[in-house]
């Protein structure tokens, strides 16, 4: 797109070099540190899985085993290729004795520590393998996107939430028919907060549907069916957010998912989620998330339910540029990053739709690579939805002017029920609509140099690279201490899941980090 606004490329240069060492301290914590979850997303990359009479995960009671042991700091795979060799078993027979209990009687008895050279070739064939396959998801991916045809952006997104997984299927067909791209379906509420990932098919999920692994392949399989129907490629897109971040990243990779929802940032302030944990947790699903060619998308959206978005539009700009800086660090590229903002201004506001399409346009032409992930109206509407149904199509005209790669749809009944069929099918007709009769608009249009867009972007920019500055002052983890970020205050000891955190043995191993980032070479 061309570039239409007179944004000072020194305070972006400034402002992205800011965030780069912002995140090159989150990188020494997560270089020198892993945690629960990390490893257990290494045990079920390397093929432990099922639960035992009580339905606690084989990943869990490995690593739990292990933490109890003293022995988790020389990394899961370790521990699991030198049970293998005393075994003469595969990692994923291992699943068996570690169900039972068995496996902690050998734990005890040989303890299981150092890096042998029989059970480190061990895990690195059986890495290798998942990686192999990780690969060919990958592959298949491109290939079907390749043979249907690349649909234009931005790609319609909407989201099913009934809790009950068939029925989720049902309307994510449904979506799809009606011309949906990407079908996000969201978790039950509150699974961010559980330290593990449940087991199979769920029916009884409350405000979303459980995140598994069974959940997973069957609306991959569902999609796959439509998509042929459609001849065209549907996406899948899950929340790879939360305890289980690493976890949940190696479950969809491994089932061929599209798109995860993947932000540290969001953790720590809206589900007080321990900020050195989930960094050292997105470190890894990142890795993973993109090796799999899995795009991210951040929730810098969220900022703006808890601040103005006026006062505060610099803070959602600041965090896009530490995701970018941190996203790189784990091999992401500019192609597969979704990163979030949203729509989201009083629209009392006098010029309200002029300051919108002024932090758009900047987003677009400050990540002219990114895959930005644009967010409708949700904090001001009312349950009015005619005016709801226009607020969306404001939505919509700034999305496609804009030039925005995915487009969460705005529903006019958002501030009543969750939506009804019909309600997507009239969300879709409204984007359809829109991005149709004006496609082209945006390439016919100038902004006027000084002018309240122009004006409007320029100051949100220079908010940010401020705010940037303090942060590289203080170091992320005091700036969130302080409330840096959307106004919400974080202690760096606080929050849940700091006791899953621990520092590497100067032996610690996972494989996949290294498989993963230097076969980013063949993408």
């Amino acid at each position: 797109m061309e570039h239409k606004l007179s944004l000072d490329p020194e305070i972006i240069d400034n402002a992205r070099a800011r965030a780069g060492r912002i995140a090159a301290e989150v990188q020494t914590l997560a270089d020198t540190h892993s945690t629960v979850a990390v490893e257990r997303a290494v045990c079920r990359l390397l093929g432990l899985d099922g639960v035992n009479a009580e339905g606690a995960p084989a990943a869990n009671l490995l690593v739990d085993s292990l933490k109890e042991r003293g022995l988790l700091q020389h990394g899961a795979a370790q521990c699991i290729g030198n049970a293998c060799i005393e075994l003469n078993m595969s990692p994923e027979q291992l699943s068996a004795p570690v169900l039972s209990g068995e496996l902690d009687s050998l734990i005890d008895s040989s303890g299981l520590a150092g890096a042998h050279e029989p059970a480190r070739k061990l895990i690195l064939s059986a890495a290798s393998g998942t990686v192999s396959r990780i690969r060919e998801n990958r592959r298949k991916r491109d290939a079907l996107i390749e043979e249907y045809g690349k649909v234009r952006e931005p790609l319609l997104y909407v989201i099913v939430a009934t809790g009950n997984i068939y029925e989720d299927i049902t309307q994510a067909e449904a979506a799809a028919k009606q011309g949906a791209d990407v079908i996000a379906v969201i978790r039950t509420t509150a699974q961010s907060l559980l330290d593990y990932v449940p087991f199979g098919a769920t029916t009884e999920g409350f405000g979303g549907t459980y995140a598994t692994q069974e959940n997973f392949r069957l609306m991959r399989e569902a999609l796959d069916k439509v998509s042929e129907k459609e001849g065209r490629y549907i996406r899948l897109c899950n929340y790879c957010s939360g305890l289980c971040m690493p976890e949940i990243a190696a479950l969809g990779a491994i089932e061929r998912l599209d798109v995860m929802l993947n932000d540290a940032l969001y953790g720590i302030l809206f589900r007080d989620i321990n900020m050195k944990r989930t960094l050292v947790d997105q470190y890894f699903s990142r890795v993973i998330n993109g090796f799999a060619g899995i795009i991210i998308n951040t929730g810098e959206d969220n900022y703006l339910t808890t601040a103005d978005a006026v006062e505060e539009a610099h803070t959602v700009l600041a965090s896009q540029f530490l995701n970018e800086q941190l996203a790189l660090k784990a091999g992401i590229p500019e192609s597969q990053m979704g990163l979030g903002h949203a729509f989201e201004i009083d629209p009392e506001i006098e010029n309200s739709f002029m300051f919108e399409f002024a932090q758009a346009l900047a987003a677009r032409e400050i990540f002219p690579e990114a895959k930005l992930k644009y967010m409708p109206p949700t904090k001001y509407m009312s349950g009015n939805i005619f005016m709801g149904q226009v607020q969306n199509a404001l939505f919509n005209m700034i999305s496609i002017l804009t030039g925005q790669s995915i487009h969460l749809l705005g529903m006019m009944t958002e501030a009543l029920h969750t939506p009804f069929m019909s309600d997507r099918a009239l969300a879709i007709d409204n984007a359809k609509y829109v991005f149709r009769a004006m496609r082209d608009f945006g390439d016919e249009i100038s902004v006027k140099p000084g002018g309240i867009v122009d004006s409007r972007a320029c100051e949100v920019l220079a908010g940010a690279e401020k705010l940037l500055g303090e942060i590289e002052g203080s170091g992320l983890f005091a700036a969130l201490e302080k409330g840096m970020l959307a106004g919400v205050k974080r202690g760096r000891d606080g929050g849940r899941g700091l006791d899953g955190v621990f520092e590497k043995s100067a032996d610690y191993s996972n494989p996949f980090i290294k498989l993963m980032t230097e076969e980013q070479a063949w993408i």
